[in-house]
């Protein structure tokens, strides 16, 4: 045998160790680039995140909680950095799935929640025959005033309502959570200024104040709400 012959085995190792260091180093210097663009812009690093699993955990996390839960809570369910878009879209794709069943995935003030459909109510209230309390006229009228003329004072809501507005009927509102002094009117005596809150919104089952129903409607809004948190 020729020595060059008997020395081919030997070019042919060396050139295949030198391919895979080379390969290995190109592999090296793609996964330096990836986590300098991952860093640089955090949504090229989507792809890395397990969409499937983090579409059950939200799925969980809604399902067994009692209050809505914000994006920037939800982002916490992810093992890696998200985009609140990526969350949103999971979330649509988890209120479309539940679209044909007897809860629903909603988006109101304080974040996304899953409630029984209003339809189902009538069935639920045989587990609890306990009805929510049933709130005055006088009560809903404030409330109203409070809500579509917001910030409004004691005086505001007795001049539009005609009649005098009793301490007990602003009491009821507030320890149920649905209005808030947000400050005082620079006045002779700095009467208190009432607002709506986002709890109000949430019983509503609304975003924000712009989707509130006609004054018809909020009477029977909550009164279901009373029954879906019931």
């Amino acid at each position: 045998m020729s020595e060059q012959a008997a020395a081919l085995p030997q070019q042919t190792e060396k050139a295949a160790s030198l391919v895979e260091a080379e390969a290995l180093a190109q592999t090296d210097a793609l996964l330096t680039v990836r986590a300098e663009l991952v860093e640089a812009s955090p949504e090229v690093g989507v792809a890395l995140i397990d969409t499937a699993q983090l579409k059950k955990t939200l799925e969980a996390a809604l399902l067994t909680t009692q209050e809505p839960l914000l994006l920037t809570e939800l982002k916490k369910l992810s093992d890696a950095p998200v985009e609140n878009r990526l969350i949103e879209e999971l979330l649509e794709q988890l209120a479309q799935e539940y679209s044909g069943s007897g809860v629903e995935l909603n988006r109101v003030a304080n974040g996304w929640r899953f409630r029984a459909r209003p339809e189902m109510q009538p069935y639920l209230d045989r587990l609890n025959p306990q009805k929510p309390p049933r709130y005055s006229r006088a009560v809903m009228e404030t409330l109203a005033i409070i809500a579509y003329r917001q910030p409004v004072t004691r005086g505001d809501i007795e001049e539009i309502r005609g009649v005098a507005v009793s301490s007990q009927i602003l009491k009821t509102l507030e320890v149920r959570g649905w209005i808030e002094v947000i400050g005082t009117r620079d006045t002779p005596g700095k009467p208190e200024l009432f607002a709506t809150t986002k709890q109000l919104l949430d019983d509503l089952n609304l975003r924000s104040l712009q989707e509130l129903p006609s004054l018809e409607e909020i009477g029977s809004l909550l009164e279901q709400g009373e029954q879906t948190a019931a």
